[in-house]
């Protein structure tokens, strides 16, 4: 039985449906897509599915997020992150994906690893540090996810998630 992958990519098309249904089921009645992004940077992605006007400050900007969401009712669109490791977190990992979201505030993010939390374990479980999870526009308050991938259930690892779905 395989418990990792041995490249970071495999991870990108099991996280990514397991978004869509995430997402789908979370956000009843909207409109969900949901990309392997991990090759493209995200302006060249949102411009592909037509919302870069409801993200401009990502324009010329060099981040490629691994998984993406979009969801849209109306005149409302939301993106969601997830970044993927196949080895386990560190810091700088967290530190990646807390620019990502402090420039582009998505609805939700994910860091998730097919090793684990790593050094993070420390730093969110044993210090208690969940303000470095924080992220948002300054009046609307948001914690990026951290866990664990589960190779074999293609599924988050509940009960490494920090803070809980």
């Amino acid at each position: 039985m395989k418990n990792n992958v041995a490249k970071e990519s495999e991870l990108y098309e099991p996280m990514r449906e397991w978004l869509a249904k995430y997402l789908a089921d979370k956000y009843a009645g909207w409109n969900v897509i949901t990309i392997d992004s991990h090759s493209r940077t995200l302006d060249i992605v949102l411009e592909e599915n037509g919302v870069i006007d409801d993200f401009p400050q990502t324009i010329g900007v060099d981040i490629q997020i691994d998984v993406l969401g979009i969801i849209k009712q109306k005149n409302k669109t939301k993106i969601v992150f997830i970044e993927a490791k196949k080895t386990q977190l560190t810091l700088r990992d967290l530190g990646q994906l807390w620019s990502y979201c402090k420039l582009c505030d998505p609805a939700e993010a994910f860091l998730l690893s097919s090793r684990g939390l790593g050094s993070l374990d420390k730093i969110l479980n044993n210090l208690s540090r969940f303000d470095l999870l924080d992220f948002g526009d300054g009046t609307t308050f948001k914690k990026m996810q951290v866990g664990k991938w589960d190779v074999l259930r293609k599924s988050i690892d509940n009960l490494s998630l920090i803070p809980k779905l």
